[in-house]
């Protein structure tokens, strides 16, 4: 089992490492917002993605297929609303970071929460994926718990180290508000691609 779990915190860096729509939105976030922000963002991807491996481990076999294709025709709504936002952001005029409005905290989580759950591609990829780190053994589901729950703890602190990166670069980025618009809104956008480009193929 210690092996399976070390081999799956590999696996798991490996993925993070590679910039998918949430990494995207969790970068133009923070860019945006901060690092508080960026965090709240990956709370919230962090959530959905742990509903999405509820729903797997709970075993519904039958409805997964279902459930992928309702979550395909939602996500174009995500994908209409995240690309909007990167265009609003990338035409904005120069502004001061802090003056950030009340209530964003709340609508950053949310907006991390949906993206990650709109993802039919997440879906049937943690479906196929975890069951790959589960070992011999009478107690799969205990086994499917446990590894959901380092795989969340995993890309929680990933995605983590992407906040402290581009919370960084926000403060090079504050000299220069109008690039820093059009990066963050290159960000939101990339974020509605990659989740366009999200097939129910894995």
């Amino acid at each position: 089992m210690i092996d399976n779990i070390l081999a799956l915190i590999a696996a798991t860096a490996v993925l993070i490492a590679i910039p998918g729509p949430n990494v995207a939105l969790i970068v133009a976030n923070s860019l945006r917002y901060g690092y508080r922000y960026g965090l709240i963002t990956v709370l919230g991807t962090t959530l959905g993605l742990g509903l999405q491996l509820a729903f797997v481990i709970g075993g519904f076999a039958v409805l997964l297929d279902l459930a992928v294709t309702a979550l395909t025709w939602i996500k174009w709504l995500g994908v209409a609303y995240l690309v909007f936002l990167g265009l609003r952001t990338w035409r904005e005029p120069a502004s001061d970071l802090s003056e950030i409005a009340p209530g964003t905290g709340n609508l950053t989580f949310l907006r991390g929460l949906g993206l990650a759950l709109i993802n039919p591609k997440t879906l049937l990829f943690n479906a196929a994926f975890l069951p790959q780190f589960v070992g011999q053994s009478m107690y799969v589901t205990t086994q499917l718990l446990v590894l959901s729950t380092i795989f969340l703890i995993t890309v929680g602190i990933g995605d983590s180290l992407w906040v402290a990166f581009a919370g960084s670069a926000r403060r090079w980025f504050s000299k220069v508000g109008r690039l820093r618009n059009r990066v963050t809104g290159g960000f939101l956008i990339g974020a509605g691609i990659g989740l366009a480009l999200a097939r129910r193929s894995i």
